[in-house]
């Protein structure tokens, strides 16, 4: 039922945009019709040239997203687990962390190339961040009193860490998986919007060169629909791998999950 009121929502803000923009007689260089968008989608599928640069942009999406959460877990657990690493590194991490990634893409670009290998790191730079502070917020949140208990019984840091820290943080961590995952494509798109040979940003870029408006709305639908399935697939195996923080089996509805 919810999922039938969500589909006739949409139908009906598309119906609203669609009577709007034509009652109104507003230039399809300016908005463009739902009925352009979706006949733009269906040329760029049609004809595969969509086809190709989506698999390119997930790609990176993915990859970056492997690289800043790899980077955020280790050190999230470095700042949580050393007084004197938080004391020295974190401020650095955070100087970093405030300098805009679209003046950082640039240099990116120079150093790395227009090939993958750029829109990877910056797509791992921008989703790493969130990843690292929900990492630290979680492994600082244990019970104090728990983790005397274990040291009373003789409990090792590693022991306390991978019993204790880890398993009540994991709810913490997988939020910032699900802000880092949509971080991560993001940051992809923004590498390339500067420079790229291939990958949607690249063709938002070309379509606006050419005052393609619709073709350019069709693109940012393909991309909100990848951000909303990759999304999905980390709240997923969050329920899956979390089973029993509420937060992971109940949805914003307060309904059980199935």
């Amino acid at each position: 039922m919810n999922a039938l009121l969500r589909l006739l929502l949409m139908a009906a803000l598309l119906a609203v945009w669609e009577a709007g923009v034509r009652l109104l007689h507003v230039p399809i260089y300016l908005l463009p019709p739902p009925s352009a968008v979706f006949t733009g989608l269906y040329r760029g599928i049609a004809s595969g040239l969509y086809v190709e640069h989506v698999w390119i942009t997930i790609v990176e999406t993915l990859l970056g997203f492997l690289l800043g959460a790899a980077a955020g877990l280790l050190l999230g657990t470095a700042v949580a687990s050393s007084a004197r690493f938080e004391y020295f590194l974190y401020p650095v991490i955070v100087m970093f962390q405030a300098m805009p990634k679209v003046a950082l893409a640039p240099l990116i670009i120079v150093w790395f190339g227009l090939d993958l290998t750029s829109k990877v790191i910056n797509a791992g730079l921008v989703c790493f961040f969130p990843l690292m502070i929900n990492t630290i917020v979680g492994l600082r949140s244990a019970d104090e009193d728990r983790v005397a208990l274990m040291r009373s019984l003789a409990a090792t840091p590693a022991q306390i860490f991978w019993m204790l820290r880890l398993p009540g943080a994991l709810p913490s961590i997988f939020a910032g998986l699900e802000i880092a995952m949509i971080f991560a494509l993001i940051g992809a798109i923004v590498a390339e919007f500067v420079g790229a040979q291939s990958g949607l940003g690249m063709l938002i870029q070309s379509m606006n060169f050419s005052m393609d408006v619709a073709g350019q709305f069709s693109v940012l639908f393909i991309l909100s629909l990848i951000g909303l399935g990759l999304n999905t697939i980390v709240a997923v195996v969050r329920r899956r791998v979390v089973f029993w923080d509420p937060g992971a089996t109940t949805n914003r509805l307060g309904r059980k999950s199935s």
